[in-house]
Parts: C-alpha cells; structure tokens; sequence
C-alpha cells in the first residue's frame, strides 16, 4: 500500500470514474496509470527502487543480471541493476532498423540468471515477449518483478503457461484501498470499480 500511495502522491495514478479513459485498445478504464513519473521524484524513485531490490534479494538471490523491458522498464531496471552491482540488459519491443538489428541491448551471455524488471502489468502480453526474446537468445529468466499490475485474470494465465513467476510491489486492489482511504472513492463505487478488473473489455459500455 506505500507504493500505491506514493503513486497517488505524485498523480502518476490516476482514477476517474465519471470520465472513464479509453486505452489504445478501445477498452474503457476508471484507472491512467504512468510509473514513468516517479522518475522524476527521487524519494519515490528511491522508494521503488529499494521496494525492487528488496524483491530480487528475497526471491532471487542467484541473479547473475538484470533485464529492463522497453522502454519504461529500462531506467527502472538500471537504477535496480547499479544498486545490486550487477550487469544490466534491455529488450526492444522490436528489432532496430539499423546495425545489428538486435532485440537485446547489452552483452548476451548464454546461460546467464537474470531477473526482469517491468513497469507496468497489463495483460502479460509484452512482458512475456520480451521473457521469450531472453529464453531465445539463452539467458535464463529466473521471474520478473513489476511496479504495478492490474490483476487481470487473464494475466495470471499467461504468466502460468509461460511458466514465469511475477512480484508486484503493487496493484488495483491495494490502489482501491488506498483511494478510499483517501475519499478518491466511496463503498458505494467500489463494486463498479472492482467489475472492471474482473471484465475490462465490457465495462464502462
């Protein structure tokens, strides 16, 4: 909840009901969520990070690298990688047009443990592309740890089948508590918000 807090602190979580806002995919959300912000707040960047660290040292503590994922995950994932002493990689979302066209910026070091760092969890769907850009070119993904997550069913599905393991320092329901800790929301809206993570291609239609 101090993550989600924090968050709300610096606006870079937004909730509006009233107003929903719409996602590149057409779905109608009562939450904006930008991580990027905390960036520019170094309390709360530092908060995050030792929150990501504390994680990692916890859950992994044979991690040989980190890998952030493009392109909020990357800043994330070296200010992690500088703390823990360790080497740093990032997967593009696509191939550079140009050079050596790779996916994976840094030393590829077959066999190598590392631990990916995401910003934000929405479906899974690009997190666990850049896990299988990683397992392609020979690292070993040990999990992933995330900022945030939506909890969205269908992302625990894809995490499972793709055998990964994902920690979150923070996610909706803990946001939904924090918020009416806050007066952001009354009891009365939480139901209506609580429908939205458990359908959010219906809700708001």
């Amino acid at each position: 909840a101090d993550i989600a807090s924090k968050l709300l602190d610096i606006e870079a979580i937004k909730l509006s009901i009233e107003k929903p806002f719409t996602w590149a995919s057409g779905w109608k959300s009562p939450i904006y969520c930008d991580n990027r912000l905390s960036l520019s707040y170094p309390a709360v960047r530092t908060t995050i990070k030792e929150a990501l660290v504390e994680v990692i040292k916890s859950k992994y503590d044979n991690v040989e690298a980190i890998a952030g994922v493009a392109t909020a995950g990357i800043p994330q994932g070296a200010l992690v990688a500088e703390a823990l002493d360790i080497p740093f990689i990032y997967v593009r979302s696509k191939p550079k047009g140009h050079g050596m066209e790779n996916m994976i910026e840094g030393k590829v070091t077959p066999g190598q443990k590392v631990v990916v760092i995401e910003d934000l969890v929405s479906t899974g769907g690009s997190s666990l592309k850049a896990v299988a850009d990683l397992r392609n070119s020979g690292f070993e993904v040990l999990g992933m740890a995330s900022i945030f997550t939506y909890g969205f069913d269908i992302a625990a599905e894809n995490f499972k089948e793709a055998n990964v393991t994902l920690t979150s320092l923070s996610n909706y329901k803990l946001l939904l508590q924090e918020a009416l800790k806050r007066g952001y929301v009354i009891d009365a809206q939480l139901p209506h918000l609580e429908s939205w993570r458990s359908n959010p291609a219906a809700w708001g239609k």
